[in-house]
């Protein structure tokens, strides 16, 4: 076509364009730098190993300036809302856990611990901000034992468990010894003895649940056997306890068994847990052990450590009758075997069920049978009433041991039972995220260090994402939207990962500055006109530490709006195109968060 030859003048243009082009990602990855630099009593060293090990190598058709407007915005000259500091009293704010809200709710069955999110005109629209002296948590695994007082400058905990070695103070950190309520010897010990009964050494187990976790030091020593424990413990009393969890960079949430079901889908977890954690298992008609039983996997073991067992020789140390705690132990027992678990250890104060693989060979068949849930979907749970039914036993195919697990065809989608989920979906998923996340860890060479130990991917889909960054020094918090169009959770427990069901219209079951990276891949636009976009970032922010990163792929118009809120809540944010070109209207956008923390002066709210 005549006129469409290039010049030489053109080539030197182009030419040009391709050197300011890499000049400028050169000047972007080391101002981030700059921001996380490791200042006497803040950050971290990242600022180092951003200037040294960003060589401006990038895929040939990776462009770092987008070439698409923000609407007939000029993107140079952009007005920015800007969100002032919440006051400092907000530091450790928990929206939907906030503990006034909670005492005008009921008591009865934990009903006031449950989330009670705040209405519209309630929520609060400025940044939370970090305590005074706050700094980058511990590397993992030092971080297991260790964590900074600053970050969580609460020392109940200390003195409340001094005896059941959970927590000591030291100078100026926090020491967690591995003690436990039911093992104050250490979680190790505690692990060495389970394991003559449960085998965690050979990929059998990959998934645990811990309910009324403490400081979650059972998940935390589990991850040297490479298993993932999801724990979960009420915001109460017991101050902080999930917080310092998460800070120790151990996965954790807000939660309780109350009056709802647990955000899970159904035959989640290879093994259940509780030590000493309170829970009333033999109330309500066994609500609370159908409900273990219906997130536990066929096959899968239930711990209880801890009153009422070994109730002949410790009824004096709880305080309690022996009467009383024979009768409770009874009723479990009577429970258990009704759910098809057979009892196949009990020493000291810990027994151990296993649930059997199938329901044919439950002993009281006829009772079961009268007690099972007529519902359509058992992973239908989001703000579901908790039932005292049973939840019935899928017919699954066999499921593979971790690793193999990891990115062998799940069961859910053998047997279809996930609607629009094939084999060759899930295959080429796979190789989707395989691309994605090589492209995140050139644009950010931090990716798979432990720098970033806490991930959340706000979008899972099928946990690809997580699947492909799988590593000993992190984990990844997968959360399946509520409006999603595929409930595909459960692919992502039977791929050896953990998550959870969320609706980001409402905060996460979080503390602050929980995550160190967060991800999320069509979020904004899943949520488009369902919720203030606003809201969903200030969230983000608030589960986001000072100096964590940001990844959003997403619609450009969806971006362009993001790119728009994001400097006014103290991020710095940069717009690149898609891995297979500039036309592609998709796009990614790199953030992120400032440090900074707040002060007595800040006083927006």
């Amino acid at each position: 076509m005549r006129g469409s030859r290039m010049t030489p003048g053109d080539r030197r243009t182009r030419s040009t364009m391709s050197i300011i082009i890499v000049m400028g990602l050169c000047c972007f990855f080391y101002i981030l730098g700059a921001w996380q630099k490791s200042g006497t009593g803040r950050g971290d060293s990242i600022a180092l190993r951003v200037t040294k090990e960003t060589d401006c190598t990038i895929l040939p058709n990776l462009h770092f300036e987008t070439h698409h407007s923000l609407g007939g915005v000029n993107p140079l000259v952009m007005t920015n809302k800007v969100f002032e500091p919440c006051h400092i009293r907000y530091s450790d704010y928990t929206p939907c856990q906030d503990q006034n809200r909670a005492m005008t709710f009921p008591r009865e069955n934990m009903n006031y611990r449950e989330r009670h999110c705040p209405a519209e005109n309630e929520k609060l629209h400025c940044l939370i901000p970090a305590p005074k002296g706050y700094v980058t948590p511990f590397p993992w695994p030092k971080s297991r034992d260790y964590v900074p007082y600053a970050n969580a400058p609460y020392k109940n905990l200390t003195v409340e468990k001094a005896v059941q070695n959970w927590i000591q103070f030291k100078g100026d950190v926090f020491r967690f010894p591995g003690g436990g309520t039911m093992f104050p010897n250490g979680a190790n010990a505690y692990i060495d003895e389970l394991a003559s009964v449960i085998p965690f050494t050979d990929g059998t187990i990959r998934t645990a649940l811990d309910t009324g976790c403490g400081v979650a030091s059972w998940g935390a020593y589990l991850m040297d056997r490479n298993v993932l424990t999801m724990s979960f413990a009420p915001r109460d009393s017991h101050e902080a306890q999930v917080q310092f969890a998460l800070e120790r960079g151990v996965p954790a949430v807000i939660g309780v068994l109350g009056t709802i079901k647990l955000p899970y889908p159904s035959g989640s977890f290879d093994m259940a847990h509780c030590s000493r954690c309170l829970i009333p298992w033999n109330s309500n008609d066994g609500m609370y052990m159908f409900e273990v039983d219906r997130v536990l996997r066929p096959g899968g073991y239930w711990i209880l450590s801890g009153p009422p067992i070994n109730w002949k020789t410790s009824h004096q140390k709880w305080k309690r009758s022996k009467e009383d705690l024979e009768a409770e132990q009874n009723t479990i027992e009577k429970i258990a075997e009704m759910l098809c678990w057979d009892k196949i250890h009990e020493k000291g104060d810990t027994a151990i069920w296993q649930k059997k693989t199938d329901s044919n060979g439950c002993p009281s068949k006829d009772d079961r049978t009268s007690k099972m849930c007529k519902i359509q979907d058992a992973d239908d749970v989001w703000y579901k009433k908790m039932e005292g039914c049973i939840t019935p036993f899928p017919e699954e195919a066999q499921l593979q041991k971790f690793p193999e697990r990891l990115f062998a065809i799940p069961p859910r989608i053998q047997q279809g039972r996930t609607p629009g989920v094939t084999e060759e979906i899930y295959e080429e998923d796979n190789k989707l995220w395989k691309k994605h996340a090589n492209t995140y860890k050139k644009i950010n060479k931090l990716i798979g260090s432990s720098r970033y130990k806490n991930i959340m991917d706000m979008n899972a889909g099928l946990g690809s994402f997580a699947a492909v960054l799988q590593s000993p020094v992190s984990w990844v918090m997968n959360v399946v939207p509520t409006i999603s169009e595929k409930n595909t959770l459960g692919i992502i427990y039977e791929r050896g990962l953990i998550g959870i069901y969320h609706d980001w219209c409402e905060a996460f079951s979080t503390y602050p500055r929980t995550y160190d990276m967060i991800h999320a891949s069509g979020l904004f636009s899943l949520y488009r006109n369902k919720c203030n976009i606003e809201d969903i970032l200030l969230e983000m922010d608030r589960m986001l530490r000072p100096e964590g990163a940001v990844i959003l792929r997403d619609n450009v118009e969806v971006l362009n709006k993001v790119r728009r809120t994001v400097p006014g809540m103290r991020w710095k944010s940069k717009l690149l195109d898609h891995e297979d070109g500039p036309h592609i209207p998709e796009k990614i956008l790199v953030s992120v968060k400032k440090y900074w923390v707040g002060s007595e002066e800040d006083n927006s709210l």
